[in-house]
């Protein structure tokens, strides 16, 4: 995903709703100089690949994101990973660069897809990661991201409301059946 379309997607993500052009742009002009007609062809692009989906309202698309930021970050690492010809040493060169913080995000997150949470909750610290995972969804107050006991994790703004539905689209860092590569 190039510049644009990051900062595209960020408010797409941020606002968690449908979107207009025109909103986006409103919202990009505060930031730089740009114009209808790159930020139309922006969203276009992301919907031709399989970023966004849109719906026809009048003569204009609203336009809303097919994945979270959480699921597009987690396909980077994934496919920057399996081009390693050493996961075990890309992995090792990975950890080394995170903050304390992150290691104790990424320990939690592996509890929570072990199913072995410590003390019966798994807690993420790091912005963006999975909060409490007990006896149903609760929300990391300030991370807009929320776990389940099952480990279901989910990014959403605080105030939003719950996260885009799956309407069976499938995010480009899928594979076919969804799984993941």
């Amino acid at each position: 995903m190039g510049e644009l379309e990051d900062a595209v997607m960020t408010r797409v993500w941020k606002w968690n709703r449908p979107v207009t052009v025109r909103e986006v742009l409103e919202d990009l002009q505060q930031e730089r100089s740009i114009a209808y007609t790159t930020v139309m062809t922006v969203l276009d692009n992301l919907h031709q690949k399989g970023w966004v989906r849109r719906e026809a309202e009048g003569r204009a698309y609203r336009y809303e994101a097919v994945s979270t930021r959480a699921a597009y970050a987690a396909a980077l690492m994934n496919e920057a990973w399996s081009q390693s010809d050493n996961a075990a040493a890309a992995l090792v060169a990975f950890f080394g660069m995170m903050s304390e913080e992150q290691r104790r995000a990424l320990r939690d997150a592996v509890r929570i897809v072990e199913g072995t949470p410590e003390g019966g909750t798994a807690v993420l610290r790091a912005q963006g990661s999975p909060a409490e995972a007990a006896e149903g969804p609760e929300r990391a107050e300030g991370t807009g991201t929320t776990a389940t006991a099952a480990g279901e994790v989910t990014d959403t703004a605080p105030g939003a409301g719950a996260p885009a539905s799956d309407s069976g689209e499938r995010n480009p860092g899928s594979a076919p059946d969804g799984t993941g590569r």
